[in-house]
């Protein structure tokens, strides 16, 4: 080849070689101005499309057991609100009544504690001129304005499940279920569902933790989401309990 040609070959491959220089730099572009910058962003995201959703919250932990109890204030009058289910059960508001667990209780030691032969709940339960108080302030919380001796003042998480015993986001007034006889006092099927749960529980059948978390969310639908069947009839320990 003659040398003339030889030269030309050469320039142009140190043009083309160039060019190829600046492509792989980004040409002068930072990332976040690059359209190939942005497709690598996306590129690099997780499989499954979206961003991951936060966890669900922690149910909290209240001041546990104590030798004695003072009356605990109850959120403003009118501000909390029942929910209900489609066949009408009550719920209580998640704003006022989230649940609050005990601290005295874990999945250590639940042998000595609410699975304790004899039983535990009545050792532990703030007393009457306590709970009446609250329970009268509770009404006015969630507009109750029914009978008060229909109305249950109810551990979300009851005693029996390790529920605290007095902290006010675990107590809520619960109004009667659908059937319930006027002036009968409180008969509501959720103490039955306690029940169930503290059964499993104490058999290993399910852990402390998600029993608290299912009854918290939703009492109703508790048992179908730890996978039991409702239970044949309330236990004395459950009438115990009463909350």
């Amino acid at each position: 080849m003659p040398a003339p040609a030889r030269g030309a070959l050469a320039i142009a491959a140190a043009v083309l070689l160039a060019a190829a220089a600046g492509c792989s730099s980004g040409g002068g572009h930072t990332a976040k101005d690059s359209g190939h910058g942005k497709e690598s962003a996306h590129s690099s995201a997780p499989a499954g499309g979206g961003a991951a959703q936060p966890a669900p919250a922690a149910i909290v932990t209240g001041p546990g057991p104590k030798p004695s109890y003072d009356v605990q204030p109850q959120p403003a009058a009118g501000s909390c609100h029942y929910r209900y289910t489609a066949d009408k059960q009550p719920l209580p508001d998640p704003n006022c009544t989230p649940g609050a667990i005990s601290p005295a209780v874990n999945q250590g030691n639940i042998n000595d504690t609410i699975c304790k032969p004899g039983g535990y709940t009545s050792t532990i339960r703030p007393p009457a001129n306590i709970t009446g108080k609250e329970k009268a302030e509770n009404a006015k919380s969630y507009g109750y304005s029914g009978p008060m001796g229909d109305a249950e003042y109810d551990h979300l998480i009851s005693l029996q499940l390790g529920g605290d015993p007095n902290d006010p986001r675990n107590l809520w007034i619960q109004p009667p279920s659908p059937g319930h006889v006027p002036g009968k006092g409180p008969n509501n099927p959720k103490d039955s569902v306690e029940t169930h749960l503290h059964t499993a529980i104490c058999k290993g059948q399910v852990t402390l933790a998600a029993a608290q978390t299912a009854i918290a969310a939703d009492w109703t639908t508790a048992e179908a989401k730890l996978g039991l069947k409702p239970a044949a009839a309330p236990t004395p320990e459950a009438d115990a309990d009463d909350d």
